[in-house]
């Protein structure tokens, strides 16, 4: 399996393009930038890519489909219904809704379709949490290669998805959607994150903070902290994918949330 990466050096996003070999049909896996040394890539590879498949709607994750599109006017770009929603939404409030809707000439995909690129099969996986519907993309190889899953911004190396951002669901979501898809993948499948650097699942097992509290290895935190302007407790405070921190913090009518670690001041 081949996998080139290009990543937006101001926020660490990955744009992936994915082949089974030199010369065969090929996909990119969101669309952030600079998506240059890819169009490099797959010419140099003789590749033909046939798709473009979006986890999410932030622009992050968006921004350079049309220069894709430029350059393989063909090209099917795929991303589930519920984030195409949310991409014409946040368009419309941002611009009033006079322009065409982002989405237009975006088809669909859903959790459980799968597509065929030579020797490589991709399986879309819902997982929600840090937006409604936020799919990540498993890639399993004919030739027996370890897998690979493509997790956009449900799980990063160290590190999970914050729910604050727009069109997020919740933090029992993007629990639900680590430790009950992404963790039950086999321990040697190798995580590409929307962010960052890549990893696997049996590291992500071992040593992800967050992980290793939902497993029970390690205890809760209890301290009072301040998240958000409001009282909370600070359940666990991890690193992030960019070098900052990433709070788990529960309010005080039981419920939990994942937000950026800038935005929690501890007590005392």
């Amino acid at each position: 399996m081949i996998v080139e990466h290009s990543t937006l050096p101001q926020l660490l996003t990955n744009t992936y393009l994915v082949a089974d070999g030199r010369g065969g049909p090929a996909f990119f896996i969101d669309a952030g930038g600079p998506v240059e040394p890819l169009v490099e890539a797959a010419e140099r590879l003789e590749l033909t890519p046939t798709h473009v498949l979006l986890t999410h709607h932030h622009v992050d994750h968006v921004a350079d489909v049309e220069r894709l599109r430029g350059r393989w006017p063909e090209l099917q770009v795929l991303i589930s219904a519920r984030e195409r929603e949310l991409l014409d939404a946040g368009a419309a409030t941002a611009d009033g809704g006079d322009d065409a809707a982002p989405s237009a000439g975006m088809g669909a995909i859903e959790a459980g379709q799968r597509l065929r690129f030579g020797a490589l099969e991709v399986r879309a996986l819902h997982t929600p949490g840090h937006t409604a519907g936020m799919l990540s993309f498993l890639v399993a190889d004919d030739a027996e290669e370890p897998a690979a899953v493509f997790t956009g911004d449900t799980l990063f190396r160290g590190s999970v998805g914050g729910v604050r951002a727009p069109g997020h669901t919740t933090y029992a979501d993007l629990r639900d959607a680590i430790m009950g898809t992404l963790m039950e993948l086999p321990p040697q499948t190798v995580i590409h994150p929307g962010h960052a650097e890549p990893s696997t699942v049996a590291r992500e097992w071992e040593e992800n903070a967050f992980i290793r509290v939902w497993r029970g290895l390690d205890a809760e935190g209890s301290a009072p902290c301040t998240a958000l302007g409001e009282p909370a407790t600070l359940v666990l405070l991890g690193a992030d994918y960019d070098g900052g921190t990433k709070a788990w913090i529960r309010w005080p009518d039981g419920s939990d949330d994942i937000v950026p670690g800038s935005r929690v001041e501890q007590a005392g």
